[in-house]
């Protein structure tokens, strides 16, 4: 690996966030194609963030530094990225912690890895009543739908939601990906979403290999 994108992508994994701006800066100058830097340095850090998260070795205290660093180098690579055409299908995903659910840590880092991915997130924050997810949906129209909750009391509110798409008749027109500590995948199934997200990286593939398909 180029020795500059080596060491932004240490900077990400180790969430050196006294350091990440200069690191980043110097990227830039030393590399010219933003999409190099997003996809041979970024997106693998945050690989390595969530291979260690799995592996135990990283808890969310780290997670969550390391989103921190990747979100402030995302905001220096952002107007570079915007100069480049677009490669691929445009994608839109609506995101929200349901209606009850104050939590919002795990939600935030999907945002920022998405907008890392170059997916447009709309995000409405937290204890989002169910129509105020299908008013969004009308009115921009998403590919996607992300519903976050971290109590079991409040998880059934994804249900909520889902039943007031369907009665707006918008069910069929968007995918809808679910997730958070007391969510599973016998849940999704349950309340018929299309996607079961264990941690924040599978909203990511799972959005990219949708596209593909």
């Amino acid at each position: 690996m180029n020795k500059v994108l080596e060491q932004l992508q240490n900077t990400i994994v180790e969430f050196d966030l006294d350091n990440v701006a200069d690191v980043m800066n110097k990227t830039i100058l030393a590399i010219p194609d933003p999409l190099q830097i997003l996809n041979q340095a970024l997106l693998p850090a945050m690989n390595i963030v969530g291979q260690r998260f799995n592996d135990q070795e990283y808890f969310l205290p780290e997670l969550l530094a390391a989103a921190t660093a990747m979100n402030q180098a995302m905001e220096i690579l952002k107007p570079h990225l915007q100069k480049v055409p677009s490669s691929g299908p445009k994608c839109k995903i609506v995101i929200g912690s349901v209606w009850g659910d104050m939590h919002d840590i795990g939600k935030n880092i999907v945002k920022i890895l998405l907008q890392a991915a170059n997916v447009e997130v709309i995000d409405l924050g937290k204890n989002v009543p169910p129509e105020k997810f299908v008013q969004t949906i009308q009115e921009h129209n998403p590919q996607f739908l992300g519903l976050s909750a971290l109590l079991t009391t409040t998880m059934l509110e994804m249900k909520s939601v889902i039943q007031a798409l369907v009665q707006a008749n918008l069910r069929s027109k968007v995918k809808i990906l679910i997730g958070g500590a007391p969510v599973t995948a016998e849940y999704a199934q349950e309340i018929h979403a299309d996607y079961y997200c264990a941690q924040a990286l599978d909203a990511v593939k799972i959005v990219q290999d949708a596209l593909e398909k």
